[in-house]
């Protein structure tokens, strides 16, 4: 009860300033002149944050490199040429002597030993472009990072059925070994959904690589799930795992540096003339597929990624990056208006996955810029949003109050959405217009308990009061349902814009 007066409160408080602002917005619109309204408009675009940075005589003042104001541009900078010139003519002449100073720092942080750091790009002071739509003018990069190959079991180390020793194909014996290797996941293994979708998997790879033999040749075939052995497959790995963890530090130390050296050419791009950090350039190695939570895939064959399945966006005029020997890219493309550098279909799930720029790189912190600036807009018409829903919890249109009742939980007890899911494809999660009737028990008025998994099937149970009309909505909605019927069967996530 505390914790609901205290949100009444601060929802109230809410309120207030929102009409405050819409009440200052509407007097400074007004009275202020044509010319003044533009710059203002302007200025407002840019967070309190960054305006407080800004100096009141008008003049905007130098940026910094390690604390040093710096007024032109350096030869070396990465940023493109086109803005290099619109930055040099916007300094102020007065600051010409500073160079010298930021040489004399870089000087004697090369003589510390440590590494000269490039000069942040500071995106947020860059003028808005024309078109948004265009996120590049030039892209390089060297692509993406597959994973080893497979390397063959020793000999003795067999897949055994029925008591026999068996020869697999080497495709084959790799996904064997994928499960010979979790046998200490119980969770997994003993899941028998999980068997059943890998058994199917590996008949089929047996099928399509000339199936298993025993050591004189003769045929076996491998038809009963129950009769396969992989204890000597898991003891391989316990083996080999054991002896990575008992390297030694310059073991561990030479193979660091190694994969350091092997990694060195994908972690960077160059955009726009930039050097931006990629986020994920390695592809995704083979393996069985877990899912979260009751996933109905689980335990299917991720199969290994192919450069004939990869999509390289890149540069016109830049290189585009060699496949692995053999090998060839499926397409190359030149799109500037995307942001992921390459792209592929898993098998499992048929998701793409994409090649992006890393979280702290200058694209990304745009798109959380415009985001959050939208969540903060939301301040000056959250009181009218409440207003609007609170009305609508009576209307008489069933599919408006349904829609009002949801937005009711989502501000109030911030459920996600929730798009509709093949239960077939997908981990049966829910949010708040895929709620089922079994998800909502209604205690005594006002009193509700709310029980179902959410996103990645973590489990949401809570008992919440709720209002009246809320509390009345949801009964009339449950009416005459059973509990794997939508309590919301009247909208969906796109009835909510």
């Amino acid at each position: 009860m505390k914790l609901s007066n205290r949100k009444a409160a601060i929802e109230k408080t809410a309120e207030k300033e929102a009409k405050a602002i819409r009440a200052k917005d509407a007097k400074t619109k007004k009275a202020t002149p044509k010319k003044k309204v533009e710059s203002d408009s302007e200025e407002s675009d840019v967070p309190l944050a960054k305006q407080a940075k800004r100096k009141s005589n008008g003049v905007s003042s130098a940026k910094k490199s390690n604390g040093v104001k710096k007024s032109v541009e350096s030869d070396d900078s990465d940023a493109p040429i086109s803005k290099k010139k619109g930055k040099a003519a916007a300094k102020p002449k007065a600051a010409a002597a500073t160079p010298k100073k930021a040489t004399k720092v870089k000087a004697e942080s090369e003589e510390a030993g440590e590494d000269g750091e490039e000069e942040e790009y500071e995106w947020w002071n860059e003028a808005k472009k024309e078109d948004d739509s265009i996120k590049w003018e030039t892209l390089e990069h060297n692509g993406v990072l597959f994973p080893p190959s497979y390397e063959p079991l020793p000999k003795n180390v067999r897949l055994i059925y029925d008591g026999t020793p068996v020869i697999l194909h080497v495709e084959a014996e790799e996904v064997a070994w994928f499960f010979g290797s979790m046998l200490h996941s119980t969770l997994n293994v003993e899941n028998p959904v999980f068997q059943k979708n890998f058994f199917a998997d590996f008949q089929e790879v047996l099928k399509r690589t000339g199936g298993a033999t025993d050591k004189k040749g003769n045929r076996i075939a491998i038809k009963d799930f129950s009769k396969c052995d992989f204890t000597q497959m898991h003891q391989y790995w316990q083996t080999t795992n054991e002896a990575k963890k008992n390297r030694t530090k310059e073991e561990k130390k030479a193979e660091k540096e190694k994969k350091d050296k092997t990694e060195a050419p994908f972690m960077f791009c160059k955009w726009d003339g930039r050097k931006e950090k990629v986020g994920n350039f390695r592809v995704e190695p083979p393996g069985l597929f877990r899912g979260r939570g009751e996933h109905p895939k689980t335990g299917k064959v991720k199969l290994r990624v192919l450069p004939e399945q990869v999509t390289i966006n890149i540069g016109k005029k830049a290189t585009v990056p060699a496949p692995p020997p053999g090998h060839k890219w499926k397409a190359v493309q030149h799109d500037n208006k995307a942001t992921w550098l390459a792209m592929w279909q898993e098998n499992v799930n048929g998701n793409y996955k994409y090649v992006m720029l890393s979280a702290n790189s200058a694209i990304k912190g745009q798109s959380d810029f415009k985001k959050f600036e939208k969540a903060r807009a939301l301040k000056k018409h959250i009181d009218k949003i409440r207003q609007d829903y609170r009305r609508d919890l009576r209307d008489n249109l069933m599919q408006t109050r349904q829609m009002a009742t949801a937005v009711y939980l989502i501000d109030r007890f911030a459920f996600r959405a929730g798009n509709e899911k093949n239960a077939e494809e997908e981990a049966e999660t829910v949010g708040c217009c895929s709620l089922k009737c079994g998800h909502i028990k209604l205690e005594e008025s006002p009193w509700v308990i709310f029980d179902f998994l959410g996103k990645d099937s973590i489990r949401y149970y809570d008992k919440v009061q709720v209002d009246t009309q809320v509390w009345k909505n949801l009964r009339h909605f449950k009416k005459s349902k059973d509990d794997a019927d939508d309590i919301f069967d009247r909208i969906d996530v796109s009835s909510l814009g």
